[in-house]
């Protein structure tokens, strides 16, 4: 519950944040990092979870997170993990600690041109189409082994660090399917660990598991989920 006082948002019931919280935290196993997406949500919501000791937020669209970057604490981890357009990457470069969704090998080139004229190193994460669904994006599996096959690919972008895979799963009651969707790519992520041209260590993230599936993405070997509805509640229309 949230109310306005004197123009400022404030929450009414801290307890409420605290307890969903709590319950998210407790059933994620110590190595599963959790990321409370915080898109469309209030600055105060997501200073609220980080009075709470919370410092990893998910962000979606390049303004929100300009916005919220600025106006909130500088120790947040910001992790970019929408659909990122390369004509948008200049305004989430410098800003996201990782991005998500790296779905095509000339957006990786425009994350490389970006970060090099900051003089920086980018995290990034690459995601595969692992849904039945045509409106999720993502690589092929079979375009990805063939790209991460070069063993040259992390000379040719020195400003771009690779640390794993990410994918959503079919939206869908069916945990079956869900299941074998975040499998596969469980399966996937370690082929390319083993055979793939990163450096040793560097390709260690796998970001599968949102707040209706993220027990079946641990199981399947998930390191990081992405939280919102379950901690901040239903937003309000």
């Amino acid at each position: 519950m949230w109310t306005w006082i004197r123009g400022t948002l404030v929450i009414a019931d801290m307890s409420l944040l605290a307890d969903r919280y709590q319950r998210v935290k407790a059933s994620l196993p110590a190595q599963v990092k959790l990321i409370a997406v915080s898109k469309m949500r209030s600055v105060d919501e997501v200073q609220a979870l980080y009075d709470l000791g919370h410092r990893a937020f998910g962000e979606n669209y390049p303004q929100e997170l300009k916005e919220k970057a600025g106006a909130l604490p500088k120790d947040i981890e910001w992790h970019f993990i929408g659909h990122l357009q390369r004509s948008n990457v200049k305004h989430v470069v410098g800003i996201a600690h990782l991005i998500h969704g790296v779905d095509s090998e000339r957006l990786l080139e425009e994350i490389e041109k970006r970060s090099a004229l900051q003089g920086i190193q980018t995290a990034v994460l690459l995601q595969v189409h692992i849904a039945q669904e045509e409106t999720k994006h993502g690589f092929d599996p079979a375009e990805l082994i063939k790209l991460t096959a070069r063993q040259g690919l992390p000379a040719t972008l020195p400003h771009v660090r690779v640390c794993g895979l990410m994918g959503m799963a079919t939206n869908t009651d069916d945990h079956a399917q869900v299941s074998r969707e975040f499998a596969g790519l469980a399966d996937l992520f370690d082929r390319i660990k083993r055979n793939g041209p990163f450096p040793s260590g560097q390709f260690s993230e796998l970001s599968m598991g949102m707040s209706s599936d993220a027990q079946l993405a641990i199981a399947q070997g998930s390191t990081m989920v992405r939280i919102g509805t379950a901690i901040f509640g239903e937003r309000s229309l």
